[in-house]
C-alpha cells in the first residue's frame, strides 16, 4: 500500500514538473512572438511618421513644437502582485487619462485589461450616468466612452496644427499600439521568468 501511495506521490510530482516545462516553452513562444510584433508595429510608426513628415513639411512636424511644460500624465502603469511570490507581477495599462480635476470626476482612465474582466463591470472609463441621462431629456446625443478618448487623441495631436494628416494619425495609433504591446511583453517576461523559476526549483528537486 506504501508502495502504491509513493508511486502515485511520484507520478504527480513529474506530471506538475512537465506541465511547468510546457508554460516555460509556451511563455517563452509568447515572448518571442511578441517581441516580433512590436518590432513590425514600430517600423510601421516610423515609416508612418516620415510620411507625414514628407507630406506636412518638416516645420510642422517637429519636436520643437513639443509643449515641455508639466502635464498631468495621460497614460499611466498599474502593477499588481509585486510582492507575492506565488504569482507573477501583472502590468495594466490605463490610457488616456483624463487631464483636469473636472475629467477626472468623470473618470475617463481606461485600463486596458478592465474590458476583459467581468468582475471589473464599472470601469474607470465609464461615464457619470446621471449627465447622460440629461443629454437623453435635452435630446443630446451621449457621449460615449470611445468619443473621449477620440477627443484625447485629436488634442494630442494639436500642437501640429488644426489639419494633420491622416498619416500621422495613422503613426499615433501605431506607437500607441506598440506601448501596449510593451506592456504584453513585460506580461509575457513576467510568466516566463515564473515559469522559469519553477522549471529551475522542479530540476533541483530531481536531484
Amino acid at each position: 500500500m506504501q508502495i502504491s501511495e509513493n508511486r502515485n506521490e511520484s507520478t504527480d510530482k513529474l506530471r506538475e514538473a512537465d506541465q511547468h516545462v510546457l508554460n516555460f516553452l509556451d511563455s517563452m513562444d509568447t515572448y518571442l512572438n511578441l517581441m516580433d510584433s512590436l518590432s513590425s508595429t514600430l517600423r510601421q510608426g516610423w515609416l508612418e511618421l516620415a510620411s507625414a513628415r514628407h507630406s506636412m513639411g518638416a516645420a510642422r512636424v517637429s519636436c520643437t513644437l513639443f509643449d515641455l511644460k508639466s502635464h498631468r500624465a495621460s497614460t499611466t502603469l498599474e502593477v499588481d502582485n509585486v510582492d507575492s511570490n506565488v504569482e507573477p507581477p501583472h502590468f495594466k495599462l490605463c490610457k488616456w487619462v483624463a487631464l483636469d480635476d473636472s475629467e477626472m470626476n468623470n473618470g475617463e482612465a481606461k485600463c486596458k485589461d478592465d474590458e476583459l474582466s467581468p468582475a471589473k463591470a464599472e470601469t474607470p472609463l465609464a461615464l457619470d450616468e446621471v449627465p447622460q441621462a440629461r443629454r437623453a431629456e435635452s435630446g443630446e446625443s451621449p457621449v460615449s466612452p470611445d468619443d473621449h478618448v477620440q477627443q484625447a487623441r485629436s488634442r494630442s495631436l494639436s500642437m501640429f496644427g488644426t489639419l494633420v494628416s491622416p498619416k500621422l494619425r495613422a503613426t499615433q495609433t501605431s506607437f500607441e499600439r506598440a506601448m501596449e504591446m510593451l506592456v504584453e511583453i513585460s506580461n509575457a517576461r513576467a510568466s516566463l521568468l515564473h515559469a522559469h523559476n519553477q522549471v529551475q526549483k522542479d530540476v533541483k528537486a530531481a536531484k
